[in-house]
């Protein structure tokens, strides 16, 4: 590794550590609204049991999604806002991938 890149990261680390220790203030910081759950999945007219296979998950999950108990995280949200967003774009990929599984 270049002298010039490891410095670099090695202040970003350091940087970093005083963000965590609440010493230094971050330079941004990401707000994500709150999604509807239930909402959305009333947008594709689905029963839970329907729409949790959709978005590939447990009905169970889908529940305490719904009701509040859990929050979905990492890749189920990123593929809820899409759900929310754009469902043109889940339903195409939807239909691409069951007519390939049928081949």
């Amino acid at each position: 590794m270049e002298e010039k890149l490891f410095n670099e990261l090695a202040e970003s680390v350091r940087e970093g550590m005083e963000i965590i220790k609440g010493k230094k203030q971050p330079s941004r910081v990401f707000h994500f609204s709150s999604l509807d759950i239930q909402e959305i999945r009333k947008k594709y007219n689905l029963s839970q049991q329907k729409f949790a296979r959709l978005m590939g998950i447990s009905v169970n999950t889908l529940q305490n999604w719904e009701q509040g108990r859990r929050k979905p995280t990492g890749t189920a949200r990123v593929l809820l806002e899409v759900a929310a967003n754009h469902p043109d774009a889940l339903l195409d990929t939807l239909k691409k991938a069951d007519a390939q599984s049928e081949k």
